[in-house]
């Protein structure tokens, strides 16, 4: 049975909605405010939720933050590989939600932002695999180059993920220059992509995304309320999106990555994968907080409509 083998970082996020951020020294009032487990446990609740098996290989602390990520992890049924860390507690990220739906994160790294040699060993990978890999991984010097020579070192059946995320912004990196060739599904956003290739069009930073990638990854890049393009050896395919009424970004992205993977493990075509997707990440802008992925049966019932 195929796992989601999740190796970024499970953080916990303070969760703020607000109007409007303030001018730089000024203050403002939020509506609300919340901790939630958040970073990669977003993406791990939306494969679950919709029927993967899920492992944590990251680190988590030893204080009152780790101790909300565990609870939350093994409230969705997620295994975690690791015991808690001796010496730090999980990590925190301040999330400001504005009412246009836009997303400011502070981020502090914790116990998440190592992880070694022996840490990884600690599960073996299986062949219908997918093995999750975060940008944020390739930025963290007591993870990152442990991280690589573990994925490059995979036998060639288990599937590598790659999510860049906002901060890795180049292919020319030493450590991209590595991984690049073992990448063989990616996921973004269209920012990301462009802001990765340099291109002007989404179309443009596919084709440039196919220069770097093996020949045969394929490539899902998300285009917000449009919904997303599929494309391997070349050839794109748009898969519209859902009308919904947003409240929330935060973690639609998260959510769709999950989805779409889920059903990848679950022999859908990757279209078809995508679809469902969209319908996730729709439902999840539609509620507040983090890890707001729909299960299976909602995501079922957007589709039938």
């Amino acid at each position: 049975m195929s796992r989601l083998l999740h190796t970024g970082q499970v953080i916990v996020d303070l969760v703020m909605a607000l109007d409007t951020l303030p001018a730089t020294g000024g203050d403002v009032l939020a509506q609300s405010a919340s901790f939630e487990a958040g970073g990669g446990f977003n993406v791990m609740a939306a494969a679950r939720r919709n029927g993967l098996a899920v492992v944590y290989l990251g680190r988590h602390g030893n204080g009152r933050f780790g101790d909300l990520a565990r609870a939350a992890m093994q409230a969705e049924g997620v295994e975690i590989a690791q015991a808690a860390s001796t010496d730090k507690d999980t990590g925190l990220c301040v999330s400001l939600t504005e009412a246009s739906t836009e997303r400011t994160f502070i981020s502090h790294i914790g116990a998440e932002g190592e992880l070694s040699a022996e840490d990884l060993a600690r599960v073996v990978p299986q062949p219908d695999d997918y093995v999750y890999v975060s940008g944020y991984s390739l930025l963290l010097e007591g993870k990152a180059q442990a991280l690589l020579d573990w994925l490059l070192a995979l036998p060639r059946a288990i599937k590598v993920v790659f999510d860049p995320g906002p901060l890795v912004t180049a292919p020319d990196s030493a450590l991209m220059v590595a991984l690049l060739p073992r990448i063989d599904i990616w996921t973004s956003n269209g920012p990301e992509a462009l802001a990765f290739t340099g291109a002007g069009t989404v179309a443009e930073a596919l084709v440039d995304l196919n220069r770097h990638l093996p020949g045969d990854a394929l490539l899902v890049v998300r285009d917000g309320p449009n919904g997303c393009w599929v494309s391997r050896n070349g050839q794109a395919e748009h898969v519209p999106g859902f009308k919904v009424t947003a409240v929330d970004s935060n973690g639609a992205g998260d959510a769709h990555a999950g989805v779409f993977i889920a059903g990848l493990a679950d022999g859908l075509a990757p279209a078809q994968a995508a679809r469902r997707a969209n319908a996730a990440a729709a439902l999840a802008v539609t509620r507040w907080g983090p890890a707001t992925s729909p299960v299976a049966a909602e995501v079922d019932a957007l589709l039938r409509e």
